[in-house]
């Protein structure tokens, strides 16, 4: 049953990721995903979810059919969608209406023409037929104790060409039942200003209540959804991190932080908006799509300071680079360290990670001038927070964080006459005083290397056991010429609980990984919390 105690109808937050979202290039869920995914939205607290159109396809059908039996929702009512009966029949009788009771949702949005030659082109109707079709069918459903929302297919386009019949079918759809009218973006080509003339100029003529449903084909979705709101739509349609067709929709995330963080309005349960971020990278990996790094509110680097001079305002008081505090969305904020850097970045950094450096500006003087001599070299530390904290806790400690001492190593790549390939690698070191020599194999002489140094000091320590190397990077930096070039590579190792980046930098990429390596292992125990060898 669910719950809407918290928050009154008189704004809505409804999201059609499940449909809408769903026709985004790339995006192919299952029953199973689209019942993950009702889970993830319902716990943010959207007040609607559009589950898909029941009747047009098989797996829309029976994602609405065991919803009702394995979603208990605590916020959201599910929506089922579809459209207004066909042209010259009875909306009673049309199979497709008859579908959209049966799903059993409470409410059904409806998708109507409102632009006078899709009517004339696409539906071959009248453009009285059409209006028809849109009573009747609202009527219906309503007959029937289902709540009816009505999408305006191309409203803004379709105003544009002929504005009396647009606001035609907004005034049909409201006066036969219609709770609200969705003024529909949908090739996305609208601005701002003009989606809030629009809007406030269809509020005025037919008094209906309107809701916004915008693409993102000019970047504007979600600047076009606010307009709209400014101009009193109170039922605004997004999808979880903009996805939809062609560049997608408006994303509900900034939408939601926009009305709750800047336009203080309440749209969610109490304490869900500190969820945001953790949901929007929740649904990201039901739909096996990396989170965008650069998203607003939720993105990994949407708090990232990297300049010198910001670091040092940061320092007096964080809201000087920051709209808002990144905890609110469930973010948090990150400092960047590369040859941008300065004290204050440092000092930052340094309290980020845990270490004290006790305001010896000497020694925050010399970790400046050492990462920009190896940010010269080549080094990228602001992706690479592993390394970088080895770096500080050696130059804090006044020595190196030695785990073992590396005696040599090598990698073979074996080139057979029947075209297959043979990768060995044997590392020579010493851990806690006992030499070890160990040989192994791999699909690539990294990998190679990187079983035989596990092999090696999983023998004195065990904790490396749930070590796994989950991403690898080579980029070839700017060199002297062709093959005598520097490369650089950055490892990301995990351990089941976290995940960390270490880089490398050498002529030769076999090099340049080993670093990364011996870097990824070092941290991983210290991770650990196994002290560093004498």
């Amino acid at each position: 049953m669910t719950d809407t105690s918290e928050l009154d109808d008189s704004f809505h937050v409804f999201d059609t990721t499940l449909r809408d979202g769903a026709q985004r290039e790339g995006i192919n869920l299952t029953v199973a995903d689209k019942l993950a995914i009702a889970r993830h939205l319902d716990d943010f607290g959207v007040g609607f979810i559009e589950g898909g159109w029941p009747g047009a396809n098989p797996r829309d059908t029976e994602f609405f059919a065991r919803a009702r039996q394995e979603i208990d929702f605590r916020h959201a009512t599910l929506v089922a969608f579809g459209a207004t009966r066909r042209p010259g029949a009875k909306a009673a009788e049309d199979p497709q209406v008859r579908a959209l009771l049966e799903s059993g949702a409470e409410v059904i949005t409806l998708v109507a023409k409102s632009h006078d030659r899709h009517v004339e082109l696409a539906l071959r109707t009248t453009l009285d037929e059409n209006l028809e079709m849109v009573r009747d069918t609202v009527s219906h459903l309503r007959s029937e104790g289902r709540r009816v929302f009505v999408d305006c297919e191309h409203f803004f386009d379709g105003y544009r060409a002929n504005p009396g019949y647009a606001k035609a079918v907004v005034r049909a759809a409201a006066e036969a039942g219609a709770d609200v009218v969705i003024l529909c973006d949908t090739n996305g080509g609208m601005l701002p200003a003009q989606i809030q003339a629009v809007v406030a100029t269809v509020l005025a003529d037919t008094g209906a209540r309107l809701g916004i449903h915008a693409q993102d084909d000019t970047g504007c979705a979600v600047a076009n959804t606010l307009a709209a709101v400014d101009a009193g739509a109170t039922h605004v349609q997004c999808t979880a991190n903009g996805y939809g067709e062609r560049v997608g929709n408006a994303n509900l995330f900034p939408v939601v932080a926009a009305l709750e963080l800047k336009y203080g309005k309440k749209v969610l349960p109490d304490g869900r908006l500190r969820e945001t971020t953790r949901i929007s990278h929740a649904i990201a990996e039901v739909v096996n799509l990396t989170p965008s790094t650069h998203q607003p509110y939720v993105g990994v680097s949407a708090f990232a300071h990297k300049a010198g001079l910001h670091a040092s305002a940061i320092k007096v008081d964080p809201d000087l680079y920051q709209h808002i505090d990144p905890a609110l969305v469930g973010n948090t904020m990150r400092m960047l360290v590369s040859d941008m850097a300065g004290r204050a970045s440092i000092e930052l950094k340094g309290k980020e990670l845990g270490v004290d450096l006790g305001g010896d500006r000497e020694l925050v003087g010399r970790v400046v001038e050492r990462v920009k001599e190896r940010e010269l070299r080549g080094y990228t530390y602001e992706a690479a927070d592993a390394s970088f904290e080895l770096l500080l806790r050696a130059e804090v400690a006044g020595k190196p964080l030695k785990y073992f001492d590396v005696e040599s190593w090598r990698a073979i790549v074996e080139d057979r006459p029947d075209g297959s390939h043979a990768n060995e690698a044997t590392v020579k070191l010493w851990a806690k005083s006992e030499r070890i020599v160990a040989t192994a194999e791999g699909n690539g002489p990294v990998n190679a290397l990187d079983r035989a140094l596990r092999v090696a000091l999983e023998k004195i320590y065990p904790q490396l056991a749930h070590l796994g190397l989950v991403d690898y990077k080579v980029r070839i930096l700017e060199g002297k010429h062709g093959t005598q070039s520097t490369t650089r590579v950055l490892i990301s190792t995990s351990d089941g609980s976290g995940e960390w980046s270490t880089v490398g930098v050498a002529e030769n990429v076999i090099a340049a990984s080993w670093q990364a390596l011996e870097d990824a292992y070092a941290y991983g125990l210290l991770r650990a919390g196994v002290e560093p060898a004498e």
